[in-house]
């Protein structure tokens, strides 16, 4: 008759077996498809009262003089974001609303991550993503929980959120890891 095993040997066979798991589908879920581009088309007119909608100057395409690799690429005279994959292809672009403190041009990476906070303008905040600092100021990518546009910049508050759509929020959060390349350009 073969010999029992205790329940805790059990238990830590099926607690090494769904961690196993769960590394092979995350695995597989980095080398899977990615967001594919697209871009967003702001608003001609807006009624009163409406908040800002980014605009876009250029095309979509990636600035020139960007760099090159797996990066995150901003333009600050565009307002606009650009995804770029390691074989140079453009994931997702997107237009982004800056705060009233930018970057200079030049090479950042992004030095940390914070799920969720409250932003400086006191709205509720996430992905939150800080690649750069300027005169004290931390700047960061981030999008507003509920989805919204960030109000006016009217308060003569200084702030270094470059907030974007809650759906372009969450495609850079699963784009740009500590580490990443972000190319900010004018």
């Amino acid at each position: 008759m073969p010999a029992r095993l205790p329940s805790w040997a059990w238990v830590t066979g099926l607690t090494v077996g769904a961690i196993a798991a769960v590394t092979v589908l995350a695995v597989q879920a980095d080398q899977g498809p990615h967001p594919a581009a697209t871009s967003a088309k702001p608003s001609s007119s807006a009624p009163a009262g409406a908040r800002p909608t980014p605009t876009a100057s250029a095309s979509t395409k990636v600035p020139d003089g960007s760099g090159t690799g797996r990066r995150v690429v901003y333009s600050l005279d565009d307002k606009r974001v650009w995804l770029v994959d390691a074989s140079e292809a453009t994931r997702r672009t997107f237009t982004v609303w800056p705060g009233t403190v930018s970057p200079d041009p030049g090479t950042y990476t992004v030095s940390s991550r914070m799920g969720a906070t409250t932003g400086s303008d006191g709205v509720q905040i996430e992905h939150i993503m800080y690649f750069a600092a300027k005169d004290g100021v931390s700047v960061a990518f981030s999008n507003a929980v509920d989805g919204a546009s960030p109000p006016p910049a009217d308060s003569g508050a200084r702030t270094g959120g470059v907030r974007m759509k809650k759906a372009d929020g969450t495609a850079l959060w699963a784009f740009g890891m500590v580490g990443t390349t972000v190319a900010v350009v004018k």
